[in-house]
C-alpha cells in the first residue's frame, strides 16, 4: 500500500487491523483514523515533506549541540551557515 501509492485500501485495511486481537495494531488503526483524510494523502500523493522535515532535524541537532553554552545569536549565526 505504502510503495504503491495505493491510499485507497486504507479504509479495508483499518478496518482489518481493528479487528485483529493486537492492541498495538488496534491503537495505531485508531491513531490513523483521527486524521484519515491526511493519511490517505500521504499514502496516495507523489509530494512530500522530507526536505522540510531534514531541515527541522538539522535545526534540532544543532540547538542541541549548543545547549547551555549559547545564546540565540549563536544558534542563528550557526543555522544559517550551517552545510
Amino acid at each position: 500500500m505504502m510503495t504503491e501509492r495505493r491510499g485507497s485500501d486504507l479504509a479495508r485495511w483499518l478496518t482489518r487491523a481493528k479487528d485483529t486481537e493486537m492492541k498495538p495494531l488496534q491503537s495505531l488503526a485508531r491513531g490513523l483514523r483521527q486524521d484519515f483524510d491526511a493519511v490517505t494523502a500521504g499514502l496516495t500523493l507523489e509530494w512530500n515533506s522530507g526536505k522540510v522535515e531534514g531541515n527541522v532535524n538539522r535545526v534540532k541537532r544543532i540547538k542541541r549541540d549548543g545547549y547551555g553554552r549559547a545564546g540565540f545569536d549563536l544558534l542563528r549565526l550557526q543555522i544559517l551557515l550551517a552545510d
